[in-house]
């Protein structure tokens, strides 16, 4: 989907939104489907959303925080449900801090920031139950100063975060449309510096590519070399 869209903030927010985060409740809202239901217990675990679909029971996943979180629960359901991760990436951020005008944060996520978390599961990456969603989002951070933080990382804490608008949704529907993020033009056997150099990205992330990867069991590290380890894409 590339469609942008605005989130509808007018809209009141679903049921089962209680204790929840301003962006995770309403990324909920927004990808809900009429059937859905929510905040439904399965097995010992709350899911966001259960959708009954063909005959099929789909569990929806608003992950907006740590993927390491969802291990024991992706372990245990994925044997017998298909599960959906839906992550929002913030290509935009409006930082709001009190009596300062707002301004845009410097940082903007990609598709491929999903690394950063998957480092935290990526044997599940294979898994044929399992897929996720990319969102590209804009939101507003609002932010509170706080003495006791440390001075570098500004005095300022972000205190909730909200949905401004979704841009896109890029689809995972398997480790072979992850594998599509790699840079076009690798050498049949490459180093994350081939990664980095050819995807223009930083070399912390074609590693949390790379790693993932063998994790997942789709590329094959061969050797270790003073340029780096040598990886191949297994067929």
């Amino acid at each position: 989907m590339n469609k942008r869209q605005t989130f509808p903030i007018s809209t009141p927010p679903i049921i089962g939104t209680l204790n929840e985060g301003s962006l995770h409740a309403s990324l909920k809202q927004y990808v809900a489907q009429p059937g859905d239901k929510f905040e439904v217990p399965i097995e010992g675990f709350v899911i966001d959303i259960v959708r009954e679909k063909k005959q099929e029971t789909i569990l929806v996943e608003i992950q907006t925080t740590s993927f390491a979180s969802m291990r024991k629960k992706l372990s245990h359901l994925l044997q017998n449900y298909p599960i959906r991760i839906i992550y929002p990436v913030a290509v935009e951020a409006l930082l709001v801090k009190p009596d300062q005008k707002p301004r845009k944060s410097p940082k903007k996520g990609t598709a491929l920031s999903i690394f950063e978390e998957l480092v935290s599961i990526p044997e599940f990456i294979s898994e044929p139950n399992l897929s996720f969603e990319v969102m590209n989002v804009s939101v507003k951070k609002i932010q509170e100063y706080d003495p006791s933080m440390r001075r570098r990382r500004g005095g300022y804490r972000t205190v909730n975060t909200e949905l401004s608008e979704v841009y896109s949704i890029q689809k995972f529907e398997g480790v072979e449309d992850f594998l599509n993020l790699l840079p076009k033009g690798l050498p049949e056997v490459f180093t994350t510096s081939d990664i980095a150099t050819l995807g223009k990205i930083p070399r912390q992330k074609a590693q949390q590519m790379a790693y993932c990867f063998r994790k997942a069991g789709v590329i094959l590290e061969l050797d270790h070399t003073k340029e780096g380890k040598h990886y191949e894409i297994i067929n």
